[in-house]
């Protein structure tokens, strides 16, 4: 488990990344790739969509392109309180402070679940997938992006020591593990790194 895959040890982290997140995550995560990411989801104008660490709110602000109702919900208060400046507290979106892996949604609460960024720092991930499960409706869909893992061994090695890195064949096992169907993985990125992130589409069964 890396070093940032501790709840305490991420909180201490996003106090000080907040400050700067907004510059400094387009380097990594861009619109772009966040517009490429939605576009492999169908999301209807009333859909109710939830994104799961939401940060600051970049995730939210581009599923506000597809539907108006939206929730956020992240672990950090120091993230919200950017995202709060950005949107307001209550609308257009809900925020919600709370934890990924207990989600305090009732079952089959969202059509779509979104989460960008966030998987990284989750230290059960098959467990915060099955609950993202629980919280989308049947047949609904659940897109997760995370860190595509390194090429190279010392830097996977390096990688995996700070958080959670995998790719392909580990997105599919936990996705799988986690009870999901319909599974896709697209690897993306900016120009100078265009494998940097791995985005997961999938759906929860029908009943």
């Amino acid at each position: 488990m890396g070093i940032l895959e501790d709840k305490r040890r991420a909180q201490v982290f996003y106090k000080y990344l907040s400050k700067v997140y907004d510059t400094v995550n387009p380097f990594i995560w861009n619109e772009e790739m966040r517009d490429e990411a939605l576009a492999m989801l169908d999301i209807d104008e009333d859909d109710r969509v939830l994104d799961v660490g939401c940060g600051t709110g970049f995730g939210t602000e581009g599923l506000l392109e597809h539907t108006r109702n939206v929730h956020g919900l992240d672990q950090s208060v120091h993230q919200l309180e950017q995202a709060w400046d950005k949107f307001g507290k209550h609308e257009p979106v809900s925020f919600y402070r709370g934890d990924a892996e207990r989600l305090p949604f009732r079952d089959d609460s969202f059509d779509v679940v979104w989460s960008s960024g966030s998987i990284e720092y989750w230290p059960n991930p098959v467990a915060t997938l099955r609950d993202m499960r629980r919280v989308v409706e049947p047949g609904g869909q659940v897109l997760v992006v995370g860190p595509n893992d390194p090429d190279s061994s010392l830097m996977g090695k390096l990688a995996d020591a700070i958080m959670l890195f995998y790719d392909r064949e580990e997105a599919d096992r936990m996705f799988r593990e986690a009870g999901y169907v319909d599974i896709q993985h697209r690897e993306m990125g900016p120009s100078y790194d265009p494998d940097i992130a791995i985005t997961t589409v999938a759906r929860d069964p029908e009943e």
